[in-house]
């Protein structure tokens, strides 16, 4: 892929927008399938047994296709959150164990962690970037690496920081906690749907993305992976569509014990959402059609020298191996008011996040060089006026 891809969004004409990390836009083809899913409600007479299962189905196939997964191993979810604390709820831990998390995770994958161990008496160990920008990635990695050990029960990590595009290497660290016995739990939501990722190779124990970020698909949905660890978990809620025989609705009144294979117990409920399950399943098709290398690939073109010419302005960005080139921060000078530079970018219809004194950079498919090249300029502009 090294052309843009913006004619199938609907974004508008002139706004530069590199804040897929944010929320991305909505591909029209995803958009038509939303609205396709509201007309389909209109007249309820033409919805069927059959129409509660095959779009979740598809769902689960096309996710493990684009993460080397079992389908069936896979549940829709609401939120990241949701499905961490799934995770949180079934990872066994007992008192005078660790949870590892990296410092400044995502709160949605620290609370859960935290009501864990509270409620079994284990030691939260946040592990924090080095001071020393110098191999900062590589020493962050390190220290991860040495903070898991023989008392570790889970290691909870993102593939990428989200407030800077970091990476974690979590081949070595999954096999670290496997040596020691720990759960390796991902959160997939910055990367899933941008980088390649196989549950294969990864072996994680859980693996959870919500969908509005680089799944490209709508906001309150979400897959996740559960391994064999999950099994016999015990689910957030009992929807009776995760139970046998559901797919009879004759039967509906009759309870019954235990659940579908897999992961289905971990679904939300009202997972046939005809409106929402409709537009993530386009989505997803949409990334397998174009595959995540490709993504990634044109991601890694914008990037290149857009962070050359940053280093020429002293923004120190992260080393190639230790970031991301769909999510990546830049440093601007120490006492640099942020807001205002903030506010110079809305003025030239720039769309990017402010985290701390870092400047996230996000691109997809529908941003091009010019889009990288108008940033620049505005960084250009902003710090030679001494600001």
């Amino acid at each position: 892929m090294t052309d843009s891809r913006r004619s199938e969004f609907q974004l508008p004409a002139g706004l530069v927008y590199l804040n897929c990390a944010y929320m991305s836009p909505l591909p029209r083809r995803t958009e038509e399938a939303g609205i396709s899913g509201m007309r389909r409600k209109r007249n309820p007479s033409t919805l069927f047994a059959t129409d509660f299962f095959e779009d979740a189905d598809s769902v689960r196939q096309a996710f493990g296709s684009l993460v080397t997964a079992d389908p069936s191993r896979v549940a829709i979810i609401p939120s990241a959150s949701y499905g961490i604390s799934a995770a949180a709820r079934n990872c066994p831990a007992r008192a005078g164990q660790n949870i590892v998390l990296t410092g400044e995770q995502f709160p949605s994958h620290v609370y859960p962690w935290k009501r864990l161990a509270d409620a079994n008496g284990l030691d939260v160990r946040t592990i924090g970037p080095p001071v020393e920008p110098v191999e900062r990635g590589k020493r962050w990695n390190e220290l991860l690496w040495e903070a898991i050990d023989t008392a570790t029960a889970v290691v909870a990590v993102p593939c990428f920081h989200w407030t800077d595009g970091t990476r974690f290497d979590l081949a070595r660290l999954g096999a670290r906690a496997r040596e020691v016995g720990a759960a390796l739990v991902v959160d997939g939501t910055q990367s899933v749907g941008a980088v390649p990722f196989s549950v294969e190779e990864i072996r994680p124990d859980a693996l959870i993305a919500a969908s509005y970020k680089w799944l490209l698909g709508p906001y309150s949905l979400g897959a996740a992976y559960y391994g064999a660890l999950f099994d016999d978990g015990e689910p957030l809620e009992e929807t009776w569509l995760s139970r046998p025989r559901s797919d009879d609705f004759r039967r509906v009144g009759e309870l019954e014990e235990g659940y579908r294979p897999g992961a289905v117990r971990y679904d939300m409920g009202e997972v046939a959402n005809f409106t929402l399950l409709p537009m993530f399943l386009t989505s997803l098709q949409l990334l397998l059609e174009w595959s995540v290398s490709a993504v990634q690939q044109h991601c890694a073109t914008l990037a290149r020298d857009f962070l050359l010419a940053a280093s020429d302005l002293g923004l120190e960005p992260e080393s190639d191996e230790w970031r991301g080139d769909h999510l990546f921060g830049v440093r601007l000078p120490r006492g640099v008011l942020t807001e205002e530079f903030q506010a110079q970018l809305a003025r030239r219809r720039i769309h990017v996040s402010l985290r701390g004194n870092a400047v996230r950079i996000s691109p997809h498919v529908y941003n091009d060089a010019a889009d990288m090249g108008a940033l620049l300029e505005a960084l250009k502009d902003f710090l030679s006026a001494g600001r």
